[in-house]
């Protein structure tokens, strides 16, 4: 059994996808980040860096129970442990991790830089409405996906011809593409592969983890706990 200390954003998907893709059996607990659960002391004993998701693997290394916290580590375990979603040699590994950091170093900050000054800032008290954030986070997210299309336009997946932990990683927040004020119109390879993921059914699954929590975080608590305003 692995606890799972979930909210329903991009980040949290990535592993509930993944635990459901592992056939892994998992128990929830929310960590409302809107309303600070983040900060509490026995959430930073598992995250230190008070951001979701994390785990709790009470069947660890050894037998032992062991916290995971970050995405791409959690991501990485989890593909060690099942030995499922990682490829089959060296080469397809290298592959994986390749695309894997490039999403945790790149897309996902870059798109959630782009979420927060095209969606979020504007409505702080006072407006933090900034052109030249919005275009820079709009552009640098749109390169982003560029690359994606053109990797996708030669391999079915991002670390090649198998799905991946890499592609868990990626789809929740390049299916956001449109709050991010993108397009798809010359991406037809990311549309294409945005489409076969979303109907996998542990992708359907785990988007679903507390769908119903989901909000825009736009209350001043919410943008206090959340911005530290």
């Amino acid at each position: 059994m692995i606890d799972l200390y979930f909210w329903p954003t991009p980040n949290g998907w990535k592993i509930s996808i993944a635990l459901e893709e592992m056939g892994l059996p998992y128990e929830t607990h929310l960590v409302d980040i809107g309303k600070g659960e983040q900060f509490q002391p026995e959430f930073l004993k598992i995250s230190p860096n008070n951001r979701m998701p994390a785990i709790i693997d009470r069947d660890g290394p050894d037998g032992e129970p062991v916290s995971i916290f970050e995405s791409g580590a959690i991501l990485q375990y989890l593909a060690r442990k099942t030995g499922q979603f990682y490829g089959e040699t060296e080469r397809d590994r290298i592959a994986v991790d390749e695309w894997l950091f490039w999403q945790v170093g790149g897309l996902g900050p870059m798109a959630g830089q782009a979420h927060h000054f095209l969606k979020y800032a504007p409505k702080l008290e006072p407006s933090q409405d900034l052109p030249y954030a919005k275009d820079r986070y709009r552009a640098e997210t749109g390169r982003l996906y560029g690359v994606m299309d053109r990797r996708l336009a030669e391999n079915r997946y991002l670390a090649g011809d198998f799905y991946s932990i890499a592609d868990m990683a990626s789809w929740g927040w390049a299916s956001l593409w449109e709050g991010q004020e993108q397009t798809l119109d010359d991406k037809p390879n990311l549309k294409r592969w945005l489409d076969e993921l979303g109907e996998r059914p542990a992708v359907k699954a785990g988007r679903a983890l507390a769908a119903e929590k989901r909000n825009d975080n736009s209350s001043r608590d919410a943008q206090k706990h959340l911005f530290k305003r």
